[in-house]
């Protein structure tokens, strides 16, 4: 659930990002004849705020760039045409081949996985603590892949499993991943139930940490 709850706060940036950049484009579509200084200074907080978001050498930034400072129909509707354009980028995923969305989801992630390590390396802690938070990512992961894809569980209940078995019915993933799931599912169970036995060896639970952090680099690379 703090995976979740994380994540969401995080998408809440990217929607206020969106909300922004429409607010900079009425802004411009709003300039009159005489607004040349106002232009100039829209052209300087876009550019900011383009580069910012999608990198320094974007496009959107370099287009904005060689807009010229007299404020024209044309001149206008050059900059809210970026800016249209950058948005509609940004809600299909194409600024830096994610989606910011995806990007707070893997960033989410992969905090989570240097918290289990962290807690690993602490011999004060169990090691079926970071057992549970690495499976806990994992099942995170694997729901906002589902997501993303726009896939349904078919009536299954939200689990590690059932995202496993809907994502391999779309071919996502391979026969050795799912047995490499189920095989991590089951130390997080035993991790999440008490049975302590089964969690104590810590070399075991690096193995399970070390496996899925390749598992989601391969699957994101």
């Amino acid at each position: 659930m703090v995976a979740l709850d994380i994540t969401m706060d995080i998408y809440m940036e990217f929607e206020q990002v969106i909300a922004h950049c429409k607010a900079l484009k009425k802004e411009v579509e709003q300039l009159g004849d005489s607004d040349g200084a106002k232009l100039k200074g829209l052209k300087a907080r876009i550019y900011d705020f383009l580069s910012k978001v999608g990198g320094p050498n974007n496009t959107f930034v370099k287009q904005v760039s060689s807009v010229e400072s007299t404020v024209t129909s044309y001149q206008k509707n050059v900059v809210s045409e970026v800016l249209s354009s950058f948005i509609a980028h940004m809600e299909n995923g194409l600024v830096g081949g994610i989606s910011p969305k995806r990007q707070a989801e893997l960033d989410v992630v992969s905090d989570l996985l240097e918290q289990a390590n962290t807690l690993l390396e602490n011999p004060k802690v169990h090691s079926a603590a970071p057992a549970v938070l690495i499976g806990a990512t994992l099942e995170e992961f694997l729901r906002a892949w589902v997501e993303e894809e726009g896939l349904s569980l078919g009536g299954k209940k939200p689990s590690l499993d059932s995202y496993c078995k809907t994502l391999r019915e779309e071919e996502l993933i391979t026969k050795q991943d799912v047995k490499d799931i189920t095989a991590w599912s089951g130390i997080r169970n035993h991790a999440a139930h008490g049975e302590w036995s089964e969690v104590e060896d810590r070399a075991r639970i690096r193995l399970m940490l070390e496996g899925v952090n390749l598992f989601i680099r391969q699957k994101t690379a």
